[in-house]
């Protein structure tokens, strides 16, 4: 029987939803019994535990288990993990963007380091210069190492920018595929550049604080950007343009991706290298990992960096699990978090590592959700601070809580996350 054109099309589709679901049910972890009856002790939890679908919630607990030499051995549980399920990842990218720079700096010439003066220049569309300057607060500086205090204390998207195209698109993409990390992508700045345009970089140098030139990177170019790793991605029932409702799903399909099981093995690679294989362990020293330690737990004001000395950056400003992004936020004593978030497009994501040395006690734990009830991408009309952020505290104050009792052989030797802060 010859089908009309309009039922082939609805064939195909459903054929296509089927194998879409089959596929991703196949990479689905299995959910830790665990972790499923600890989510369900606590109230708070359940809106959005009994609504999987709505709020497509991923989650991922990593115990830690130290031996009688204080090496720690990593027992991960999951709940509806599933790396094909696509999430934006938002500023998550940040981090590995900041672990490729800081080891790309090793390898150009002697005397350049993080503290290094660097401009940017302009060579296309969609590119913006920094100019060299040499100001006197050295926390304002165009260097290395401001990008990354300024990405991972208060999440800067113009210092993301600056890191993206000091690495260059290409770069990133090759050294994140030969550390393993073969489902993650990162294709875009934080701008609206479409895809041919990110995947040419700006010019970028270092310099003396005279101003003399110590090194110069051209411009480059991506020949090709790097394959979608799940195929066309669509969310949402409908997305803003302006003051437009476009009524179709949002296309994600070449945006960023980044699944939750590589973040949070990257975040682990900057926390714990030693654990790794070497093959896979970036090529950083002792510094750089106790920098990276130092400006992945403290907060706006703690870190003294001057840009932040206001109140507009409070100190819960990144930290959603345990404190949900409150401005009136206590530090709990004896508490570090090491932690990196996502916002945007209603995906709200955080990953990250607590050291709490009043219980001796230490985990990882790294979730994402999704809040948007109105199904509309873009329009900023997003459940974070109703639904999302209460929800990562009761997530993040009910393992700390677990962790503070459950027994341990071996009680671990947290000074390496407990060193005074003093990096520059």
């Amino acid at each position: 029987m010859k089908l009309p054109l309009s039922m082939k099309s609805v064939l195909a589709l459903l054929i296509l939803l089927v194998a879409t679901r089959t596929q991703a049910q196949s990479t689905q972890y299995p959910d830790s019994p665990l972790l499923d009856s600890l989510l369900r002790t606590s109230p708070a939890l359940a809106k959005v535990l009994s609504h999987p679908a709505t709020y497509q919630l991923q989650l991922i607990y990593t115990q830690i288990n130290r031996d009688a030499r204080n090496v720690p051995h990593f027992t991960q549980h999951t709940y509806h993990l599933n790396p094909r399920q696509y999430f934006n990842p938002a500023s998550l990218v940040k981090l590995p963007v900041a672990l490729l720079a800081l080891e790309k700096l090793h390898t150009l010439p002697a005397p350049i380091t993080r503290s290094t003066i660097m401009s940017t220049g302009a060579a296309g569309r969609c590119q913006t210069p920094v100019p060299f300057a040499a100001p006197a607060d050295s926390d304002r500086q165009a260097t290395v190492g401001n990008y990354i205090k300024r990405m991972l204390l208060v999440s800067d998207n113009l210092a993301y920018n600056r890191l993206y195209e000091f690495l260059g698109q290409k770069t990133i993409n090759d050294r994140l595929r030969q550390l393993g990390y073969s489902g993650s992508r990162i294709v875009r700045r934080f701008a609206p550049c479409d895809t041919a345009a990110n995947r040419r970089t700006n010019p970028v140098a270092f310099h003396t604080l005279a101003g003399d030139t110590l090194y110069k990177q051209p411009a480059q170019t991506n020949p090709r950007t790097p394959a979608p790793p799940l195929g066309p991605v669509f969310a949402g029932r409908a997305y803003q343009v302006g003051t437009k409702i476009i009524r179709q799903p949002y296309d994600f399909t070449t945006a960023n991706n980044l699944p939750l099981p590589d973040v949070t093995a990257l975040l682990q690679a900057a926390l714990f290298p030693e654990a790794l294989p070497a093959a896979q362990r970036l090529h950083l020293t002792p510094a750089d990992y106790a920098f990276l330690r130092q400006y992945l737990h403290l907060t706006p004001h703690a870190s003294h960096f001057t840009p932040y000395a206001g109140s507009k950056y409070f100190d819960a400003y990144k930290k959603y699990f345990y404190y949900g992004r409150r401005p009136e936020a206590q530090p709990q004593p004896g508490l570090r978090i090491f932690n990196i978030v996502g916002m945007s497009h209603g995906y709200l994501a955080d990953v990250a590592y607590f050291a709490d040395s009043l219980h001796q006690s230490e985990f990882m734990l790294s979730a994402v959700l999704y809040v948007n009830q109105d199904g509309v991408i873009n329009d900023a009309v997003y459940e974070y601070d109703t639904i999302g952020e209460p929800f990562l505290a009761q997530l993040g104050q009910l393992f700390y809580q677990y962790e503070a009792s459950r027994p341990r052989r071996y009680r671990p030797n947290l000074a390496p996350f407990f060193e005074k802060d003093s990096q520059p």
